[in-house]
């Protein structure tokens, strides 16, 4: 049945003992990844979901260069199993023969089994051409026992074919046939720790920590290179821990994670959402595109549970698929997820439904080459198989990249056009800045200015920068995390609207959003005070009196010189009580009408009466713009503490400045402080309404006059 050709080609002719000797070289070194334990074979059932992934994620080639012709319709399985771990064996099988069997073994075979003797083959020499080990409940699968024993019966001569090929490429073993690129993935794979976010809507953080305790477990600060039952907590996401990679089989049996009260996700999603939810009010809505999980929509959701915010998912195609995905979100305890069946691209940015969206999260499908293990993304991400593809070579070709960033800045161009959002959240696990910086760059220069609302910024990242290295990253404003050994790479960049300058924020509103908040407890906030209101009197006014017609000014200037002129004496001119002021407006205008009669000589008018006099408005108004007690709201007592220095003294009427001499009042630029005298009436008396004393002596109102 089984025909070779290529690397692979031997004959019947071959000589024993050299075919010995080349077998035994291939089984002494044929392990095919460091760190990898022995294996003693899959369930028949994994083989052929394997050679059907297999079937749908090889790589196509011109038909000059086919040398292996596939089948069109995929294996018959005897059960489709949806244990998450059955799905992971099998997508890891299919990877690997995707990875290494491309560049080693050709075979002609019939078209229909083409895929199930590829991935065969691999575990085959995976297992140093070993027996498999069967287990006695399992139901066989026909097709699986005939390449088997095909197989079996070629054994001496595949692990010779194979040593030859390794002796040709002068590897070591067959990992060292991979390019260097995939080497290094497949190097962080081993030792990338698991990511889990806490389900807050079902347990608190401290009561996972302490279950987490009672099954022997120990919080540290890092799990790198540690073999023990440990964990920790993110550093960029308060809701996530981390566990070391080995520790999956444990983790995945325990009721916190069968509850989903910890559900694992790559870390770059879970900085996605955080980073949606820095950008949140109380009751702003999020449009989520191209989520792939579900989980990260659940994620999103327990995020915004205390507020009154709604999720919007828009892709969901195939409506059939609604229950199951409320069952899910309902054993989640997620409440405000609301599904939308429409492509993203077709959804107009008036749509009557988002019309409270203020930030939409963007994740674009990409090439994804900065995921290190990419058999977990797709299990955990639900992305398409097509993803693999790139992974296999450790690279992408131009075109398909090319393709890639177009569908992204559609996507993105699109997202920017919704006029009620505020902020556009992009993220990707690519390391290629055709699909990152260049996508947003553009996006942003291209942007339609003809809308009324504001354009579009690039913001600072949200969310902490932890290290040296990620703060050197993010000079440029994107967010940046390269694949390492800990994460997979990861890109994030914040797009906001600039501040429309015509909007001012009243103090009023300040202090009803902080109410809101609950930020100003205990602190009652009072109806304006009378002070405010004579202030917008005085504006209005004020602006009136500038509007008036002269003739009226020209007749106030008359009247007030009259009453200078009427001034007979200067004892009754100090002691005379200023008239009450019925409203601030008077006070405008006599300031601005006494401006020109400063310089007019007036011989009725003491020498000093003319360079004091022009002192007494500005004081007035002093005392007039004075804070009163009563008036002050309870909420704005701390502005006291950073007024200027010389408003202190006045902050108590009744005080320091009640004590201060009338001769201070006139005379403070000339007269010696030591001919103060210390017993004369306050102007803020007379101005109380309070009658002067009829028996002062008018010699002890006339102030010293050092010059004379």
């Amino acid at each position: 049945m089984l025909n070779s050709t290529g690397e692979l080609e031997f004959s019947n002719e071959d000589n024993p003992e050299i075919i010995s000797q080349l077998a035994s070289l291939a089984l002494c070194g044929g392990k095919s990844s460091a760190g990898v334990p022995e294996k003693t074979g899959y369930p028949d059932s994994v083989y052929v979901m394997a050679a059907n992934i297999f079937q749908g994620i090889r790589i196509e080639k011109s038909a000059q260069k086919v040398l292996i012709k596939y089948g069109n319709e995929p294996l018959r399985s005897l059960s489709e199993s949806e244990d998450q771990s059955f799905r992971r064996l099998s997508y890891e099988l299919a990877f690997s023969a995707l990875k290494y069997i491309v560049y080693i073994f050709f075979f002609m075979c019939p078209d229909h089994l083409s895929s199930l003797i590829i991935v065969m083959l691999y575990d085959f020499q995976d297992r140093k051409f070993q027996t498999r080990v069967l287990s006695d409940n399992e139901e066989s699968i026909s097709e699986v026992q005939e390449v088997e024993n095909l197989l079996n019966s070629f054994k001496i001569k595949l692990a010779a074919a194979l040593a030859r090929c390794r002796i040709k490429h002068d590897a070591l073993s067959i990992y060292h046939i991979l390019p260097e690129t995939v080497r290094k993935q497949e190097l962080r794979a081993s030792t990338l720790p698991l990511y889990a976010w806490i389900n807050t809507c079902k347990i608190s953080p401290e009561e996972v920590y302490n279950n987490l305790k009672r099954r022997g477990y120990h919080k540290v600060k890092s799990v790198l290179h540690v073999d023990d039952k440990v964990f920790a907590v993110d550093q960029h996401c308060y809701d996530v821990l981390i566990f070391p990679s080995h520790l999956q089989n444990d983790l995945i049996n325990i009721d916190l994670f069968k509850d989903y009260k910890l559900i694992f996700q790559d870390k770059s999603r879970s900085l996605a959402v955080h980073s949606v939810k820095a950008l949140l009010n109380m009751d702003d809505d999020i449009l989520m595109v191209n989520t792939g999980s579900w989980y990260t929509v659940a994620h999103m959701s327990v995020l915004t549970n205390n507020n009154t915010s709604k999720v919007f998912v828009c892709g969901v195609q195939s409506q059939a698929k609604d229950p199951d995905l409320k069952t899910l979100f309902t054993k989640m305890g997620c409440k405000n997820i609301e599904i939308l069946h429409d492509l993203f691209i077709n959804i107009e940015s008036k749509d009557h439904r988002l019309q409270k969206v203020k930030v939409i999260l963007l994740l674009p499908r990409c090439s994804g080459l900065g995921v290190s293990n990419p058999v977990e993304f797709i299990l955990n991400e639900h992305e398409d198989t097509e993803f693999l593809k790139d992974h296999s070579q450790g690279g992408i070709s131009e075109d398909k990249l090319h393709i890639l960033a177009q569908q992204q800045y559609e996507q993105l161009t699109h997202a920017m056009k919704f006029t009620k959002a505020q902020a556009v959240v992009y993220c990707t696990c690519s390391v290629y800045p055709e699909e990152n910086e260049a996508v947003v760059k553009k996006a942003l220069e291209f942007q339609d200015l003809g809308n009324k609302v504001q354009p579009y910024r690039l913001s600072p990242p949200v969310l902490p920068l932890c290290s040296l290295k990620e703060i050197q990253l993010s000079t440029d404003k994107f967010f940046r995390v390269e694949p390492s050994e800990i994460t997979n790479g990861c890109f994030i960049s914040i797009l906001t609207r600039e501040r429309d300058p015509s909007e001012t924020v009243s103090v009023k509103d300040v202090l009803a959003r902080a109410a809101a908040k609950g930020l100003l407890e205990g602190i009652e906030l009072g109806k304006s005070s009378k002070r405010e209101k004579k202030k917008k009197k005085s504006k209005t006014s004020l602006t009136k009196a500038a509007t008036t017609d002269n003739g009226i000014q020209m007749k106030i200037a008359e009247f007030l010189n009259r009453e200078t002129k009427a001034s007979a004496n200067l004892s009754e001119t100090l002691t005379k009580p200023p008239l009450p002021q019925k409203n601030t407006a008077q006070v405008g205008a006599s300031s601005q009408t006494r401006k020109p009669n400063k310089l007019a000589p007036n011989p009725t008018v003491p020498t000093f009466m003319k360079s004091t006099c022009p002192s007494r408005p500005r004081e007035r108004q002093a005392h007039l713009m004075r804070p009163r007690p009563e008036d002050r709201m309870v909420a704005l007592k701390p502005i006291e503490i950073v007024l200027p220095p010389v408003f202190m003294p006045f902050s108590s009427p009744q005080g320091i400045r009640s004590q201060m001499p009338a001769q201070h009042f006139y005379c403070h630029w000339v007269a010696p402080k030591a001919l103060v005298p210390t017993s004369l009436p306050t102007p803020s008396l007379a101005r109380k309404g309070e009658k002067p004393k009829d028996d002062t002596p008018s010699s002890l109102l006339r102030p010293p006059r050092p010059w004379l």
